[in-house]
């Protein structure tokens, strides 16, 4: 990586991230025809909300102080873009739970705030795209996706999307080519993928903005693990979204979007064929219906 461009990538601001994830969730939404809620859900959950609030309230005794600061917070959430960035940290593990509650293949934890479609086709057993000088240890990924039957299923499709040694991810930090460390690998009629990428760095989510007021605030910290971000689908099975992470990480059992699961964990080695590391992960997908 040049000078230039490490310096350029370092001064993203969380205030251009944020804004960049709101117009990609808004543009995601507009073309999956607005997510619309039924009335009765609408009012029901809402209903429950405004309670779980106001009985804080009451039952913390929270002074006029307290409430405009929370007022001028939620305020800036929405000036600086944050708001995918909050749910996606703090709410969107418990919303994923219950979405997967009932599967019996590989675990599903959060999607985050960074995915984006229409990441570059790769064969089965290509490389990510990267820069010629990527920064990383090399890391080989490879394994089967398989049904819950456990039948090989040719042609699934993984999208990986992950950030660089530096924590940051492309087209949400500038500097960076625009599908930097993101493709869609294609199994082969074997159901098997081999991948080849670089690992990837734990990060800090960003703090310059309205999350990391309340980060600093309340005295917490904002790292999440080094991760993999993976969706893997096939016609005929249930898409799966979900992270794999890497052992002795010292946030795995405090990751601030609470998203690591044991079942999620890799075993990395060194390559015997190659330089770096390498690992073996199997996906199972489970049946549509």
């Amino acid at each position: 990586m040049s000078e230039n461009s490490f310096q350029t990538e370092t001064t993203a601001k969380a205030a251009d991230s944020g804004a960049n994830a709101s117009a990609r969730f808004r543009e995601r939404q507009s073309q999956a025809g607005g997510g619309v809620v039924d009335h009765e859900r609408v009012a029901l959950l809402a209903g429950k909300a405004v309670k779980a609030l106001t009985d804080i309230v009451e039952e913390e005794q929270v002074s006029y102080e307290e409430y405009n600061a929370l007022k001028a917070w939620l305020i800036k959430v929405g000036e600086d873009g944050e708001w995918p960035l909050f749910l996606d940290v703090w709410i969107e593990h418990a919303v994923e739970e219950v979405a997967n509650q009932d599967r019996e293949g590989t675990k599903g934890t959060i999607e985050g705030p960074y995915y984006l479609d229409g990441s570059p086709e790769v064969e089965w057993n290509g490389t990510i795209d990267m820069r010629p000088d990527e920064p990383g240890t090399p890391f080989m990924f490879k394994g089967q996706v398989t049904s819950t039957t456990g039948e090989p299923i040719p042609g699934a499709k993984l999208e990986l999307w992950h950030a660089d040694n530096l924590g940051f991810y492309s087209q949400f930090a500038p500097g960076l080519p625009e599908w930097n460390l993101r493709g869609t690998f294609v199994a082969n009629e074997d159901g098997e993928y081999e991948i080849h990428t670089i690992r990837p760095a734990p990060y800090q989510i960003p703090t310059e903005g309205a999350c990391g007021q309340l980060i600093e605030a309340a005295g917490w910290h904002a790292w999440r693990p080094a991760h993999l971000h993976f969706k893997v689908h096939a016609p005929g099975h249930k898409l799966i979204t979900s992270q794999l992470y890497f052992p002795g990480d010292p946030h795995n059992d405090d990751d601030i979007a609470s998203a690591v699961k044991p079942e999620l964990l890799l075993e990395p080695k060194d390559n015997p064929d190659a330089e770096g590391e390498m690992t073996i992960y199997n996906f199972v997908l489970d049946p549509e219906g």
